[in-house]
């Protein structure tokens, strides 16, 4: 089970994967904006199954955010 993204974690901590709400949590936008903003190709999105899911290292890279940040350090 990964974290909820309910609270501040670290991205070291955030999951390869996360769901639409968890992404909108993250970005401080509603549920539905979320949705919205993936229908649109705003948010990147892989489908797997039934289910829509955005690809962590992208989003981090579309904010500018280091994806080197998620490493452990050694």
């Amino acid at each position: 089970m990964h974290p909820t993204i309910d609270r501040p974690v670290s991205l070291a901590a955030l999951p390869p994967t996360l769901t639409i709400p968890e992404a909108a949590r993250l970005l401080g936008i509603s549920r539905s904006a979320g949705y919205r903003a993936a229908a649109k190709g705003e948010i990147p999105t892989i489908r797997i199954g039934r289910r829509l899911l955005v690809p962590t290292a992208r989003l981090l890279e579309l904010l500018g955010w280091s994806t080197e940040a998620r490493a452990e350090p050694a």
